[in-house]
């Protein structure tokens, strides 16, 4: 029986669903077979005037909240998810097409981790004292830490409910509204978290959620009373959305694409450099902006690890419904997707890299691919260079440390890396050495809340998770306080 995921309205705003059929039609499709479960509209012109107008005129009194009942209002949000994670789960797997098994763990799960998190800091969201000399009667200045007001979340398609909540949680926790515009592609899951919002208590306003592509988010991110824009997605997205709010010298936090390197010297464990290459290809088909694409690997380990690489996909990679239990593969997103990822394993081929397993599209319904493995690539091959964003994975010789670490860093991405060895001094060396954001040593892709994450030169801008968030939705003002008479010139 097909699935039927229809929400209750396409939009959310000031705290009820809203519906407008004149709308451009916005179809919504299960990855597994193709089929359409829901129809949504896309915002007309009207709706977005009313969803900024709406976060405006909130912000306004949600700042004035006290931040420890905003955070209570977060962390009760966190409690409803976690109570209703399989449910949520189930409509995540339906709008991504990711095996329930992981959406279970990494999805909602992900988003009641940020929105706890955030919650408990808000209380402590202030500024500082400092004393100016001249004992205790003397000037001093103090700080205050201040929301910046109406903010903008842009989704991807990956990650559409972890990625609405990474945006939403700080930026509540801090006193601002935001209007958030989950990926055409995946519009579910963003209507659900709007809902449980305000079930927990947020104000009408705080948060509305609208539909639609590239032109409704160009349309945010223009308007003058948006302060700030927080943008999940590719680099040439990046590009444009970074020089519209340029123009009106607005707040950016983006968190762009990737090609990471993972390096395996030949000291590392072999089961969990396997591991993580595997976490870093093929955990939701390789739809994963960190993912380690570039696997440089010590030709002593090589024809080892790729065996053994084999093997487990061989004998592990379990492809088929993703609602049920047992499927550990999923289906790319969508079969534009799907068709982008053939292409480079085609180019791949024509340019010499080895296919050593996979490369097809699987014969079933849906746009399920093969996990797939190139070895013997070279630093200039389209599939070492370029973002694929599916379930293709490059293996590289090197053969020194110095040696990779150039290699790695002979990219324009700089979203993360890692790096696997028993010389936990050489695994220092390397990750302080690697131009990139976010690194791990022996192992891959973990992302708690507690932990900044973010890219630098075309990863991104700024960071998401932990303190360093709050500093991305707060802007500091100073405050001199004179406790003597003033001096002039005349």
């Amino acid at each position: 029986m097909k699935p039927n995921a229809q929400p209750t309205a396409s939009h959310f705003i000031n705290g009820a669903p809203v519906e407008d059929p004149a709308g451009a039609p916005l179809d919504v499709i299960y990855p597994a077979t193709g089929e359409v479960i829901a129809r949504l509209h896309e915002a007309t012109p009207a709706l977005i005037e009313e969803a900024l107008e709406s976060a405006g005129a909130a912000q306004r009194e949600w700042a004035a909240v006290p931040g420890r009942e905003r955070g209570r209002i977060l962390i009760r949000a966190a409690e409803i998810i976690r109570a209703r994670n399989r449910d949520l789960s189930r409509i995540e797997t339906l709008d991504t097409g990711k095996p329930l098994t992981e959406t279970l763990v990494a999805d909602a799960a992900s988003g009641a981790d940020a929105l706890e998190y955030f919650g408990g800091l808000a209380a402590s969201i202030t500024g500082e004292q400092i004393p100016l000399g001249g004992g205790p009667g003397g000037d001093f200045a103090y700080t205050l830490r201040e929301p910046l007001g109406v903010c903008v979340g842009i989704g991807a398609w990956n990650y559409p409910t972890q990625i609405a909540c990474w945006k939403a949680a700080p930026a509540l926790a801090c006193g601002n509204a935001m209007v958030f515009k989950p990926s055409e592609t995946t519009p579910l899951g963003a209507l659900k978290l709007a809902e449980i919002l305000h079930e927990a208590g947020l104000p009408a306003g705080v948060f509305n959620v609208v539909q639609g592509a590239g032109d409704v988010g160009a349309v945010l991110v223009r308007d003058p009373r948006v302060a700030k824009i927080s943008l999940t997605g590719s680099v040439p997205t990046g590009r444009k959305v970074y020089a519209m709010a340029a123009e009106g010298m607005k707040h950016v936090t983006m968190e762009l694409g990737g090609k990471s390197p993972l390096i395996i010297f030949d000291d590392a464990d072999l089961e969990d450099a396997v591991s993580a290459a595997i976490l870093g290809n093929f955990y939701s088909s390789g739809q994963i902006c960190s993912n380690g694409t570039r696997v440089f690997v010590q030709p002593a380990i090589k024809e080892a690890f790729l065996a053994r690489l084999g093997e487990r996909i061989k004998a592990g990679v379990v492809m088929g419904d993703p609602l049920d239990e047992a499927t550990n593969f999923g289906p790319m997103v969508s079969e534009g997707q799907l068709r982008l990822a053939l292409g480079y394993i085609h180019k791949g081929i024509e340019e010499g890299a080895r296919l050593v397993t996979g490369g097809r599209r699987a014969d079933r319904p849906g746009f399920f691919l093969e996990p797939t493995v190139f070895a013997d690539v070279t630093d200039e091959m389209t599939i070492a260079r370029e973002e694929i964003f599916g379930p293709v994975m490059s293996v590289l010789d090197f053969n020194d440390e110095a040696e990779v670490i150039a290699r790695a860093n002979a990219s324009e991405y700089g979203l993360a890396g890692g790096v696997f060895t028993r010389d936990l001094s050489r695994a220092h060396r390397v990750v302080a050495a690697l131009e990139a954001g976010t690194t791990w040593i022996n192992t891959y892709n973990l992302t708690p809340v507690e932990m900044p994450f973010g890219g630098v030169k075309a990863s991104g801008l700024g960071r998401e998770n932990g303190r360093a968030a709050i500093e991305h939705y707060t802007q500091v003002k100073s405050v001199y306080v004179g406790m003597g008479g003033v001096d002039a010139p005349f």
